[in-house]
């Protein structure tokens, strides 16, 4: 089969790409997290963690004060929220910082050449316990908004978030 010269190229760049996934990223200071990554779990950022959540109906309160006049939350609704996103950050920021540090960790172990199959299964495993913590944070927050809001409030939101059918499947307490 004759390849032409754009098919060959780019043969080779793919071929390329597939043999070193990795590059530019040892000279990370976390090798598993970007900087990006880092900043967003410092910052207690979403990170589409509450996708579940999101794209189910329950909407997420940082959303919910940026669409609040459109929403027309009430003041003690809007207070709910404004409460709510506040310590939902707090924790998420703390939790984040739980994975920077754990991820340092690993990090470390691995660089100092120190790693061993127990070290890797304790280690590991906490940062899952943290990752899962963080997770839930965030789906929590979502849960307890919707709590705070009408359906008729939770179909607005998905209407003007561009989501098909998300507000009739989200459940109301």
């Amino acid at each position: 089969m004759l390849l032409r010269p754009f098919s060959f190229a780019l043969m080779l760049w793919v071929a390329g790409c597939a043999t070193s996934p990795y590059v530019g990223q040892e000279a990370r200071t976390i090798k598993t997290l970007s900087e990006k990554e880092t900043a967003d779990l410092l910052a207690g950022a979403g990170m589409g963690l509450a996708k579940a959540a999101e794209l189910n109906g329950y909407p997420g309160p940082m959303h919910v004060l940026e669409l609040s006049s459109q929403l027309a939350l009430s003041p003690s609704q809007l207070s709910a929220v404004e409460a709510t996103l506040k310590t939902h950050k707090a924790e998420a920021r703390a939790l984040g910082m739980e994975v920077v540090t754990l991820e340092q960790e690993l990090n470390r172990l691995f660089a100092n050449k120190q790693a061993s199959a127990a070290q890797v299964d304790a280690l590991t495993e906490r940062l899952a316990a943290a990752s899962g913590r963080l997770r839930a944070s965030h789906l929590k927050a979502h849960v307890t908004i919707t709590s705070v809001l009408t359906p008729e409030q939770v179909a607005k939101y998905a209407e003007l978030r561009g989501y098909s059918g998300a507000g009739k499947s989200g459940h109301h307490s």
